[in-house]
């Protein structure tokens, strides 16, 4: 979690266990892993949800979220979080 408030994805997203700031730009992220497209376009598996956290727009063109500051490795690091969020 600590890499997600250091990106600052909690700016534009509901995430559980950040209490501040509280995003309502993008979508919550609360039940992530039960969704069945990212952004409504790419299927939702670990490869594709790594490509779109660390550059949207490449993932999908015309995404408003924007490239993060992330390496491949932190990229997969926050995917791997985001599809425990409900084991938490």
């Amino acid at each position: 979690m600590a890499l997600i408030k250091e990106t600052g994805c909690a700016a534009c997203h509901k995430i559980p266990g950040i209490d501040w700031p509280r995003g309502r730009l993008g979508p919550s992220l609360v039940g992530f892993d039960d969704i069945g497209l990212i952004a409504g376009a790419l299927p939702n598996t670990p490869a594709n949800l790594a490509h779109f956290v660390r550059n949207a727009p490449e993932a999908k063109p015309g995404s408003t979220m924007p490239a993060m500051p992330l390496t491949r490795a932190e990229a997969s690091d926050v995917a791997a979080y985001l599809y425990g969020l409900d084991d938490v």
